[in-house]
Order: C-alpha cells, then structure tokens, then sequence
C-alpha cells in the first residue's frame, strides 16, 4: 500500500497525512529488551498516550564480524518496527552509524580499530567504505518499512549528536547522502544537545535538540534557528545513566513532569529518552571518558518510566495521566503488572579455575611484542570485541613492572598464577615478587567498555595496547589467549568433564556453576551476590552482564523468559572474592542515589 504524504515539517506544526500532528514519542531499543518482552513494553507505551516510538539501530550487533549481517531472532529489527505498527504506533528510526547510547563505541564495530589510521564518524576512506557496505544491507532491511511503503516509519535520524564532535564538515552530507542515494524519502532530521546546536545544519534536514531542564531559552534558540519549523525535543532525559563505583541517578517524577508538561503546552514535539531503559546484556555497556575514564554499569534502568524490568513506576503514571489530556479518546488499559519472584538461594555445586579452562579458547596466538584485542587473528579475522584477554610470558626476575598506561582498562597480574595485583588506568606500576629461575607472568585484561560519547572514540582499542616494562625494559614473547566468552566457548565450557565438586579453597578467577530449579512457570527475578568481587553471570549461557561490589548497581536483572520450567545452569565468572551462594531478589537494588536536578547542568551534556 502506498500512501501519499507522510511527515512534514513545511510550517511551525508537523502534519502527518495532510493533518496536523504532535509526535509523543518514547525510546525503547529492541537490543535491550528479551524479545519475548518487546510486546508487553510496547503495550505499555501506547498505554502510557505515546503515539512514536524510537530506536537505535548498533551496527556493532547486526555486523559483528565484517561483511557477517545479522538480522535475526533478538536482532529482528523488522519484526520490531512491525509489532510498533501493530500497536498503532509510528516509528523514529536513529540508524546511527554512530549511535552514543551508552553502547560500546556507541555502536560502532570493534573491527573498524583495526585499521591503525582510522577516522571514525569522518569521510576518512576506510570509515566510509564500512559504512556504505553497512547501509546497503540495512536499507535494504528498513526501506519496506517507511511510510511511502505503507510501513510506520515517518523519519529518520542523520547520524547522532554530530554538532558535539563536529570533525569533518563533509560527513554529515555524506550520512544523509547514504539515506536519501538508497530510496529514503521520510523526513530527515538531526538531534544535538545545547552545545551542538551551533553546528552547521544541512539542507531539507530539520534540526532538534536534546535536553533534561528548559534552561537558557534552549527551545527559542532552536526556534530563532528554525523560523516556521516545528520543534522537537528528541531526547527529553527522563533520568541518567549510571558508571561504577559512583551513586545511581534519580530524577524525582514530580521534577520531570513539570518540565513534560511545559514542552507540551508551548506545542512542541517530544520524545521521551528513555522511556523503557533495559539491560546493555553482556559485554555492552560503553563508558564515558571526559578526562577519566569510567565505564557504565550493565543496568539501563535509566530511572525511567518503565523500569529495567518493564514495571510501571510512579512517573508513568503521572504521564499516563498528563498525556491523556491530549487524546480526545480514553488511553487502552494499562497491561497487568508481570510478577517476579525472589527464589530460594542455590548452593555454588562445582567450580573450574581459568588456568583449567584456557584449552577451550581459540588457538592461543605467539607475539614478540602485545597485540591489542581488535589486531588479533580470530574471529575470521575481525579480532576479539569484547570480553578478556590474557597475556603471558616468561620472566626471570621481579622488579618493578610499569604499564606505561597501556593497558585498556584494567589487568589482573599473575606470578606463576598467584594474583600479585592490578593494573589500570589510575595503577600503572606494580612490585613484582623475586623467585628462583623461570617464572609465568600472566596479565588477565579486561576490556570493561569502550568509551560511547566524546573526542575519545578513536583510541578505544582494548587489551594491551603498547610495550609493558619491568625493570624498563620491555617485555617480549606473548602468548595471547582470546576470552570472549561467546556462546561456543560456554558450551564447550559447560560439556567439559573438569569441573571439580564441592568448595575448598576454590582458584580465582574462575568459573562457578550452580542450579536453580524453577517450580512452575519461570519469572523475572534479580540475582543478588553480595559475597563475590567482580565478574559476569551466565543463565542458561546468556550473558546477564557484569557485577562489581563497588556498586551503585548491587543486582543483575534474570528476565524470566530466559528461565525454564525445572533446572538452569548458572555461572558466574569471578575474578576477585567468592561466596558459596547465589541470592536472588523480587526487586532491584541500584545502591546509593543522587539526584539529578540538583548536579552542575554541564554535567549533563
């Protein structure tokens, strides 16, 4: 079915169909949520009286390996736009490249480091090349989707937050150029935050801003910038994100409500960001690198309307009832809560040491000097993205080992596999005990996130990535193993017959299995270890994520759809401190809290 006049941007009012529209929107990413769940939060949105929903699309997801596409099951973008459709909600597509999100490089794949000379988010020939072979298989996904086609797609984003980075005038035309030469012809428009606004725009694009507090005439600014344009919030924050080892953001409802509630009477579009946060599951949280590095937390509760659990919270319900003053008919019912469930404690039943479980790694990989993750030969050759990586070689002293800041981000160190210490962005230099003859120095590095928003994003290469010392003199002769942790390796993992019984003086890091019977049908629930250190939880060999008692984040979300009826395996990789004992909880626990109304508003940008 083809229609024909879908989203204008041609007077101070949006209309869709000829008719006048207001876009009420809301961000819910589909590679945050189980899809089993993406219904049931969609549900929520309509019911909540949002009529838009938008989502990014992580080129690092659906192109893992180079020239290796992946569209399918938790990845089906079109069965995702389509369900939207279903529901009676419009769409706002944000393909990126780059995406921020606080999402590992902000989407962007790992591989592309492997080129020494890159130039991300720029028209450098090797960036562009990527792209283009990227858009052509995911335009050929999303083009029967737009609104000319009959699908709910009524616009889509050029690239994200570009004015903030603004380093090659030629890309942004370039972006819009890789939409519009592939038979794009929804409106196009740009979303910045204040500072990124001053950017210079681009023909037929229509600018909007991103913004929490309505601060120093942000919207007329956009509007004396846009005479007889509609304007957009595209990013209302509804909360913040949350990085280790600081306090988990709040932004109290009422707060947020009263700055909704202006937007909405001076006429201007919204969208809610986020109006569902989720879990960045596994391996994919970014981090933020203003100055210091610091990496964010696997919950993307975002202290949004529906919780990481997909719960109603206070601020949805003030929403529901603000944004139902401007449907002339009753909202639909809001959905049934789901239920969740605080299981009995399982007992930790065997546990494997690394050292034990290194033969179901990729063949190790011999180097004179450290080859950083992205550089080495596995993955057919697309290098490793995430996960660990462990580096060994052979001393015959100890000494002063000095890391020269090389290593990205953080270093268990092994002397003949006893932990001696740690190397990390603030720790650069280590004392090394003395022994007699050869000994096995082992570095255990962790990529714990690459940074996803600022000018850092072209020295995000993880592992160890230059020449580690000791004694000053450089250290030679590496045998690198690649610790992923992908599916495979679990599986070859969890089938090994080494797995010892029992709990005596258990070898860190290690892995750590128990089981968990489920009687009935499974629920969510949020596991809780408050006698372990740092590590990553597996449930029936998905990736829940990261854990690290330095908080704020003291929970791992279990979506209950990745449960089943009678016995989970779960495993915990633990580098630090075990317990004997896995917890589980009815409710999240996010630690400290702080507000974020009351924190420096360039903060927040």
């Amino acid at each position: 079915m083809s229609r024909l006049e879908g989203l204008r941007a041609n007077s101070s009012q949006f209309t869709l169909e000829g008719e006048p529209f207001r876009i009420l929107g809301g961000s819910i990413h589909y590679f945050r949520v189980p899809r089993a769940y993406w219904g049931d939060r969609l549900l929520k949105m309509k019911a909540c009286g949002l009529n838009t929903l938008t989502t990014y699309v992580p080129w690092n997801l659906h192109e893992p390996e180079r020239g290796t596409f992946n569209f399918q099951d938790q990845l089906d973008l079109k069965a995702y736009v389509s369900l939207a459709a279903e529901m009676g909600l419009w769409v706002i597509l944000r393909p990126g490249p780059y995406i921020c999100a606080e999402w590992d490089l902000g989407g962007l794949p790992s591989w592309l480091l492997q080129d020494k000379g890159m130039q991300l988010r720029t028209t450098y020939p090797g960036f562009v090349d990527a792209v283009n072979l990227y858009f052509d298989k995911l335009v050929s996904v999303i083009k029967p989707l737009m609104f000319e086609e009959g699908g709910p797609i009524i616009a889509v984003q050029v690239e994200n937050e570009y004015g903030s980075y603004a380093k090659d005038e030629k890309y942004m035309p370039f972006i819009q150029n890789c939409l519009q030469s592939r038979g794009i012809k929804e409106l196009l428009l740009t979303s910045d935050n204040w500072e990124g606004l001053r950017y210079a725009g681009m023909e037929g694009v229509l600018k909007t801003i991103n913004l929490q507090r309505l601060s120093f005439g942000a919207l007329q600014h956009l509007a004396d910038m846009q005479p007889l344009k509609p304007l957009m919030v595209t990013e209302y924050w509804s909360g913040w994100f949350d990085v280790w080892g600081e306090h988990h953001h709040v932004f109290h409802a009422e707060d947020m409500l009263a700055v909704v509630s202006e937007i909405l009477k001076r006429g201007v579009s919204i969208n809610l960001y986020m109006f569902h946060g989720g879990t960045s599951f596994g391996f994919m949280n970014g981090a933020m690198d203003l100055g210091t590095y610091k990496p964010q937390v696997t919950s993307y509760d975002y202290d949004a309307p529906l919780s990481e659990a997909g719960d109603c919270t206070p601020k949805y319900q003030l929403l529901r009832n603000l944004l139902s003053q401007y449907h002339s008919e009753p909202l639909p019912v809001e959905p049934t809560p789901q239920k969740t469930r605080a299981y009995d404690p399982v007992a930790i039943q065997q546990h494997l040491s690394l050292w034990d479980s290194l033969h179901f790694t990729a063949k190790p990989y011999r180097s004179e000097r450290p080859v950083n993750m992205e550089s080495l030969p596995v993955n057919n050759n697309s290098g490793q993205s995430y996960g660990y990586t462990l580096y060994e070689t052979t001393i015959t002293s100890g000494g002063t080992l000095n890391s020269r800041n090389n290593i990205r981000d953080r270093a268990m160190v092994f002397v003949d596999r006893q932990c001696v210490g740690c190397l990390d962005y603030k720790t650069h230099e280590l004392a090394l005990p003395d022994g007699l003859g050869e000994m096995i120095l082992s570095l255990l590095v962790e990529n714990c996130g690459r940074v996803n928003y600022g000018k850092a994003l072209d020295e995000q290469r993880k592992g160890i990535v230059g020449d580690i010392l000791l004694n000053h003199t450089p250290l030679t002769g590496f045998t690198i193993f690649c610790l992923d942790m992908k599916p495979c390796f679990m599986k070859r993992l969890m089938s090994s017959g080494q797995w010892k019984s029992g709990f005596k003086s258990p070898s860190i890091p290690g892995f750590f299995q128990a089981r968990l019977y489920v009687d009935g049908p499974p629920r969510d629930t949020f596991i809780r270890l408050p006698g372990w250190g740092k590590g990553v939880v597996f449930v029936n060999g998905q990736n829940l994520g990261r854990h690290w008692c330095i908080g704020p984040q003291l929970f791992l979300y279990l979506p209950g759809t990745w449960l089943r009826s009678g016995e989970n395996q779960i495993i915990v990789f633990e580098e630090q401190k075990v317990d004997d004992k896995i917890l589980f909880a009815e409710n999240p626990d996010h630690g400290r809290t702080i507000d974020v109304y009351k924190l420096p508003f360039c903060t927040l940008l």
